[in-house]
């Protein structure tokens, strides 16, 4: 009995690893950087150009019937539009798609908080906090781009100064570097893009380095768009400027993931004291207690 047990045991053992083996390395193969990047070369056009990044799209037939059922002021779309811009999503249909996900999740909370409890008052609860989840998720999304944009300027900087040094245009520049940061700041790359295609489409440098400004919200786009506009301005060398704030966002980056990293014990502090305290004490003071429990309870026996 006992060795078809260990052999069951082997069998079951031997098959959960090769099948977790099989998933993670699906999982690893499918974001690999070099099928990201064949999958960015496979995506550019046969002319040489990139997509064209949500500058030509129309309002789709699901859009236009969402925006008659959810009816939202133009003040409150645009803020809204603006949201969600900057959290990378530029299509037309974002918006409306966006104020129908707050419908559909508060009356979701809601109804399943009244099915599960029969509460009505906490029905209510749950419908209003159900409205704010749409919110609380764009708002992750734009700290997370953010930070990702934050990470790669200085090696976007880095790049610029390849690219000028070597003899190519602001412009080219901006298009280049925007190209080779595809896979490892895709963010970056597809803003570094649209701003690339506004200068090719006629817009003046100028507008399209501040839109780029307010699209990523970031102090440090701020700070390297106002450089960039005062050298154009007044004609001198851009390459040391870049130089310049390139290692002044890498010293900044730095001070980031030293405060991020001086922060996690602190941050540990929650889970070791709710989960790995309990079960240790259970496991170091149970017997004890459990012995003393015993021994309390013949002596009260033997007295009686």
């Amino acid at each position: 009995m006992v060795p078809d047990l260990m052999i069951g045991l082997s069998g079951i053992f031997v098959a959960v690893g090769l099948i977790a083996g099989t998933v993670t390395s699906a999982a690893l193969r499918r974001r690999a950087p070099e099928l990201k990047r064949l999958r960015q070369l496979a995506r550019v056009q046969p002319g040489g150009g990139r997509e064209p990044l949500g500058l030509t799209d129309q309002p789709s037939a699901l859009a236009a019937r969402i925006c008659r059922v959810v009816p939202r002021s133009p003040k409150r779309m645009g803020e809204m539009r603006r949201r969600l811009v900057s959290a990378g999503y530029r299509s037309n249909a974002a918006p409306v798609m966006y104020a129908a996900s707050q419908i559909v999740c508060s009356v979701a909370a809601g109804v399943v908080m009244l099915v599960v409890t029969g509460q009505i008052a906490l029905g209510l609860l749950s419908m209003i906090a159900g409205f704010g989840i749409p919110s609380v998720w764009l708002s992750h999304q734009n700290k997370k781009r953010s930070r990702l944009i934050r990470n790669g300027l200085p090696d976007v900087l880095d790049l610029l100064i390849v690219c000028l040094e070597s003899g190519c245009s602001l412009d080219q520049a901006i298009l280049k570097s925007g190209e080779e940061l595809a896979v490892a700041y895709k963010p970056l790359s597809d803003e570094l893009a649209l701003v690339a295609n506004e200068i090719r489409a006629g817009k003046p440098r100028a507008e399209a380095f501040q839109r780029f400004a307010e699209r990523t919200a970031s102090d440090e786009v701020r700070s390297m768009v106002t450089m960039l506009l005062q050298t154009d301005r007044y004609g001198t060398s851009i390459a040391q400027a870049l130089r310049v704030q390139a290692d002044l966002f890498r010293t900044r980056r730095r001070q980031h993931a030293e405060e991020r990293a001086a922060k996690a014990g602190v941050k540990l502090v929650v889970p070791l004291v709710f989960c790995l305290f309990p079960a240790f004490y259970i496991l170091t003071l149970g017997p004890a207690l459990l012995q003393f429990l015993r021994v309390f309870l013949d002596a009260v026996s033997g007295v009686n």
